[in-house]
């Protein structure tokens, strides 16, 4: 099984550390969609990552689709099972996730030549930004510091919040501070001290 793309990409990265946690052993291949688009357009044509070969060749995209996959094969979930816990994992992914979607936008918008790019567009994500590490950072603050979000024990929660804010340093710290979203940034360094985190850094 290969996982293919970049660990700087929040999306290739938590599916990464999700196949760690679940024990599924696979090859990471660090491909980049910019640097080595025909070498990844050779492997997936749609060039997305992060992309998952199965043993068999079958073709995964999405990292939300290759973690539930990964979770089948592990015969356990990364979420919990109690419909409370769930929903609220839930939503702790989901704030999780539009981080990572509106930090990956700025991203790109920075890309354009400086007199194509939309400022009205870039004020609105930023915005979203800042208001998703909010939200974020306020019920962290309010979070237990001696547990997991979801309990005992890391979640795909946990996960996920934690790979949004390193990613949010790499390419959005103008917009995302430490000093302004403290608690965010505390939590996501607790979890960067996890074995599955530190074995797959964001390079």
């Amino acid at each position: 099984m290969q996982l293919i793309g970049m660990l700087d990409s929040p999306y290739v990265r938590r599916a990464a550390i999700s196949l760690r946690m679940l024990g599924i052993p696979f090859e990471h291949r660090p491909l980049s969609v910019f640097r080595d688009f025909d070498a990844f357009r050779a492997i997936n044509p749609l060039v997305k990552a992060p992309t998952l070969i199965c043993d068999d060749g079958c073709v995964l995209v999405d990292s939300s689709l290759i973690i539930d996959y990964a979770e089948t094969l592990a015969g356990h979930s990364l979420l919990p099972s109690e419909p409370g816990a769930r929903r609220d994992a839930l939503r702790w992914i989901g704030l999780g996730l539009v981080v990572c979607e509106k930090a990956v936008q700025h991203f790109y918008e920075l890309k354009r030549a400086p007199d194509l790019r939309d400022a009205a567009w870039q004020q609105r994500v930023q915005g979203q930004l800042r208001d998703a590490c909010a939200l974020l950072d306020t019920a962290l603050a309010a979070a237990p510091a001696d547990r997991w979000l979801c309990g005992d024990k890391p979640t795909q929660a946990d996960i996920s919040v934690g790979v949004a804010w390193t990613f949010t340093q790499i390419v959005a710290a103008e917009i995302a501070s430490t000093s302004g979203y403290p608690a965010f940034a505390a939590f996501s360094a607790r979890t960067e001290q996890l074995p599955e985190f530190l074995a797959l850094p964001p390079t």
